[in-house]
């Protein structure tokens, strides 16, 4: 959520953003909230206004009660009651105007960053380099679903009848490197300098409401039937909600967290959901950063936080890319973004394992998180970054690591998470 003042200073401005993410629907956003703002600051010195009429009545009664004029100092007191009669009614129009103004900001994006490539839709997202050299062996790679079968390591079937497509089992060597990546991915954060956290897996709306768009609330959360709780499709969610409401010390910025969580996403309005892998899935676990930071340091944590996930990436022998996200990819909170994507030697092609973004102000504003200033408080930049989320994973490592005769290397750096193990074979 942007702040109001720029609306009021710079309409303009908010509007070609709009117009920048291919959301021209919005753009009437802008001037209902100009228009609702003047009604409620109105409305707000109306109430001012009525305040100060009561007390300066109210001094009157008292004056006249004491000079024995009771009868009018009575008519008075009628004035005082038809003038909080008002107030009442006043403080509700100021109520309804504020809330009809809060509904229409949270739905206006955040202003994006000026380096934002523009475009429609990801397909317009743009490269900015290449990590390590991608490889095509002479033999042929089948499909992951069926490397993880053929590994004794996936069952699909069982998962189908027990819970329906998008979820799965994973069992023996492949389950252990499941673990095994998010525990080397932990330990890698933890030497980066992160704090480690274990979070709450459900948050409740108010909570979804600050960290995400409308939009995305109800293309991916799963709510709790009678409750007010959702499961969390990453941790950041929950992660940076543990700041909500909070007034930070400055001495303490910033944070640095590195959270493991399961993650839980319908996938609504996806491309179908797998019936033979574990791209697009229901539910995963996933290894995430958070920082809240300065707001002049917010960049340069940008900055950092994705090339810690390219480093883990290529610790473990898989190639990757980087692409800044076009504007009209960009969910509305984000000013910036980036994705990871790793090589698939089966396709001959990248695919997305993770996803770094500043979300400057947006989220604090809308969490109320707030940091002590030497002469007012202001706003913390939040920044959020997928180190890894496998079971997608898994798909990067099997491929790039997968041998002519059905077996899986393990990446050097999974062997001590894995008793040693150096080879996953094939079962007989």
């Amino acid at each position: 959520m942007i702040d109001i003042k720029l609306i009021r200073e710079n309409p303009d401005l908010v509007k070609e953003n709009i117009k920048k993410k291919f959301q021209d629907n919005k753009l009437v956003l802008v001037d209902e909230v100009l228009d609702l703002d003047v009604k409620n600051r109105q409305s707000k010195l109306h109430g001012d206004e009525l305040r100060m009429q009561r007390k300066n009545l109210s001094n009157s009664i008292g004056n006249l009660m004491r000079e024995g004029k009771k009868e009018e100092a009575e008519k008075i007191k009628q004035d005082v009651q038809k003038i909080n009669t008002e107030l009442e009614e006043n403080e509700k129009l100021e109520s309804k105007y504020a809330e009809e103004i809060k509904s229409r900001m949270m739905k206006i994006p955040n202003i994006m960053h000026e380096s934002v490539p523009i475009g429609e839709d990801d397909s317009k997202n743009v490269e900015i380099k290449k990590y390590g050299e991608p490889i095509v062996p002479d033999y042929e790679i089948p499909f992951h679903g069926e490397i993880l079968e053929n590994l004794g390591g996936l069952d699909l079937d069982s998962a189908r009848r027990v819970a329906g497509n998008g979820f799965y089992y994973l069992i023996g060597d492949i389950a252990r490197l499941h673990s095994a990546v998010l525990s080397y991915a932990r330990d890698f954060m933890i030497d980066k300098g992160f704090t480690y956290c274990i979070p709450p897996y459900m948050i409740r709306s108010d909570v979804v409401t600050g960290v995400m768009s409308f939009e995305e609330m109800d293309a991916m959360m799963y709510k709790i039937e009678g409750e007010d709780l959702y499961l969390i499709g990453t941790s950041e969610h929950s992660m940076i909600g543990k700041f909500k409401d909070q007034l930070l010390k400055k001495e303490n910025l910033p944070y640095t967290m590195t959270s493991y969580s399961p993650c839980f996403r319908k996938e609504k309005g996806a491309h179908g959901i797998e019936e033979r892998g574990v791209y697009r899935i229901h539910q995963f676990e996933k290894q995430e950063m958070i920082v809240v930071c300065e707001p002049e340091e917010s960049w340069n944590w940008y900055e950092k936080m994705w090339t810690y996930t390219v480093e883990l990436f290529r610790s473990m022998n898989v190639p990757v890319r980087t692409l800044e996200c076009c504007s009209g990819d960009l969910a509305d909170l984000k000013a910036k973004s980036c994705d990871v994507e790793a090589w698939s030697p089966r396709q001959q092609k990248y695919f997305e394992v993770g996803s770094c973004s500043n979300l400057t102000d947006a989220q604090s504003r809308r969490l109320g998180i707030r940091v002590k200033g030497e002469k007012q408080n202001y706003l913390p930049h939040t920044l959020n970054n997928t180190v890894v989320a496998p079971p997608r994973m898994l798909i990067a490592i099997i491929e790039n690591n997968y041998q002519q005769d059905g077996s899986i290397i393990v990446p050097e750096v999974l062997r001590p998470y894995m008793g040693g193990l150096k080879i996953i074979e094939k079962q007989k």
